[in-house]
């Protein structure tokens, strides 16, 4: 009987030892489930905040096409009206070598002509200057919209997995705005 007991006493003392190993490790267990919900938080944090930045600049990649397709447009109008201004200089000029043949009104034909020449060139001096800062504003919308690209080619296809939708940002001070979202998507990543 003594045997039993002190057998009893044994198990006893090992089932208290198992007990106390097994409760520490299910506390760790509980630690560790805890540390991973936190980094799951984290992380899910980050994917809404990539998600909402990647509309972001598809939206902006939307208005700088746009943008694009107006400043072509235009481009075109002013290459139109240069020729045009062109094609009057050339009239003019011919219509003043025509009056300077006309003695009798080579004084006042010539000056009016003169005038109409200058103001002609001005015009197209003008035109040139526009389609020339046009020209400068198209190839900037390209490197920034290049620039988009290459940051949204950059970042994690994480926006499959999440359906998160924003609100459309509004279209105001788009190039700095631009600036900033692609400054954030970069920390982000």
């Amino acid at each position: 009987m003594q045997e039993v007991t002190e057998k009893l006493e044994g198990a006893k003392v090992v089932y208290g030892k198992n007990k106390v190993a097994l409760e520490e490790r299910l506390e760790e267990t509980r630690e560790q489930r805890d540390v991973l919900r936190a980094d799951l938080l984290v992380m899910g944090g980050r994917l809404n905040a990539t998600n909402a930045t990647l509309e972001e600049c598809r939206l902006e990649n939307v208005v700088l096409n746009w943008n694009i397709s107006d400043l072509q447009e235009k481009v075109e109008l002013l290459r139109q009206t240069e020729t045009n201004l062109t094609a009057q200089t050339v009239l003019q000029e011919d219509h003043i070598e025509a009056l300077q043949q006309n003695v009798t009104e080579a004084g006042h034909q010539t000056e009016s002509c003169s005038s109409l020449q200058a103001a002609a060139e001005s015009q197209m001096l003008a035109a040139q200057s526009q389609t020339r800062a046009c020209e400068s504003r198209q190839q900037y919308q390209q490197k920034q919209l290049q620039k988009c690209k290459e940051v949204e080619s950059e970042a994690p296809q994480q926006e499959l997995a999440g359906g998160g939708s924003s609100a459309p940002p509004t279209l105001s001070g788009i190039p700095a705005l631009m600036l900033l979202l692609c400054s954030a998507l970069h920390l982000i990543t």
